[in-house]
């Protein structure tokens, strides 16, 4: 599997398979799963915490490092299916429909290059 060739819908019914493999849909409450996706993006976080924004991008360089990020962002990624799977949700569909709200909100014209708050325009 590779990002290339794999579709959200494999990746969500692999998610699926695993679950109902192991007889967990009954522990899979949106509750649960959520509570345990945000504790997986804080062991995510926790490979950052303490450390500048240059040398978080430097975890590239440390194959170990990087691996251990992976899994931590694998994790959040399964749950955020799981999630979507016990929700009805379809993910590609949500995500363009968000996409969509955010060109909405941040217009380029406005927000490229910077973050925060739309800046006031003067009047003319």
């Amino acid at each position: 599997m590779n990002d290339l060739t794999t579709t959200v819908s494999e990746l969500a019914q692999l998610i699926a398979d695993f679950v109902d493999e192991r007889d967990w849909n009954q522990f899979h409450s949106p509750k649960n799963i959520s509570m345990s996706m945000a504790i997986e993006a804080a062991e995510l976080m926790e490979h950052f915490q303490w450390i500048s924004m240059e040398e978080s991008r430097e975890v590239t360089q440390d194959s170990e490092k990087l691996e251990a990020v992976g899994e931590e962002l694998a994790d959040v990624m399964c749950y955020a299916l799981a999630l979507a799977n016990q929700l009805g949700i379809d993910v590609s569909d949500t995500i363009e429909r968000k996409m969509q709200k955010n060109r909405l909100k941040y217009p380029v014209q406005d927000f490229q290059g910077r973050y925060g708050h739309k800046h006031q325009r003067e009047s003319t």
